[in-house]
C-alpha cells in the first residue's frame, strides 16, 4: 500500500472500495463488449466463463484466508465470504438461509445489467457464467458446497432480483 492510501480516512477508504468494485465491473464489461462486438456473443461468453472460472477460485482463496476460515467452513463460511466479494461492494445483494437450511444469495440490483440497459444493449445472458462463477467461488470456500441457479437471465424465474443462487452442503 502506498502513502496516499495510508493517508485516507476510514470513510474515504470505504468510498474508494466501492469505486474499485465499480471499476472492476466496468473493466470486465469493457473487455466483454469488445469481444462481443468483434467476435460475437458466443466467443465473448466462452472467454467470460473461463475468466470467471479462474478469477472466482482466486477470489475465494484470498477471502477465505482473510477471514481465517477453517479448511471446510461449510455454508456458514460461505455466508461470511459472499458479502466480501468484489462485486458485492458495487451491487445490491442479500443473503439468507431458507427453510431447508440452504444458503440463498440474490443480487437485487446488478450494475452489469443496468449498464447494458442504459446503453440500449440486450441483457447479458449471464446464467452460464454465473453458474461457473458462483460454483467455483463456493468450492473455493469449501469443496463440499454445491450451487444451483434459481433465477438468472435469460432464464428468469424471479422478477424481484437480477439473479438468485442456492447453495447446499454435500456430505
Amino acid at each position: 500500500m502506498n502513502d496516499a492510501l495510508r493517508a485516507l480516512s476510514r470513510d474515504d477508504l470505504q468510498e474508494l472500495l466501492v469505486i474499485y468494485a465499480k471499476n472492476l465491473i466496468a473493466l470486465d464489461g469493457t473487455w466483454f463488449q469488445s469481444l462481443e462486438q468483434d467476435d460475437g456473443m458466443d466467443a465473448a461468453m466462452h472467454h467470460d466463463v473461463e475468466a470467471w472460472r479462474r478469477f472466482s477460485k482466486s477470489e475465494a482463496r484470498r477471502i477465505k484466508s482473510f477471514l481465517g476460515l477453517e479448511e471446510r467452513p461449510g455454508l456458514e463460511g460461505l455466508a461470511r465470504a459472499l458479502p466480501l466479494r468484489c462485486q458485492s461492494a458495487a451491487n445490491a445483494d442479500e443473503l439468507f438461509f431458507d427453510e431447508d437450511g440452504a444458503l440463498v444469495y440474490r443480487i437485487t440490483d446488478c450494475r452489469v445489467q443496468n449498464a447494458r440497459e442504459r446503453k440500449g444493449m440486450g441483457f447479458h445472458p449471464c446464467k452460464r457464467v454465473g453458474i461457473v462463477e458462483h460454483r467455483e467461488f463456493a468450492r473455493g470456500i469449501d469443496e463440499r458446497i454445491r450451487c444451483e441457479c434459481l433465477s438468472c437471465f435469460p432464464e428468469v424465474t424471479d422478477a424481484t432480483c437480477n439473479c438468485s443462487w442456492r447453495f447446499t452442503l454435500q456430505a
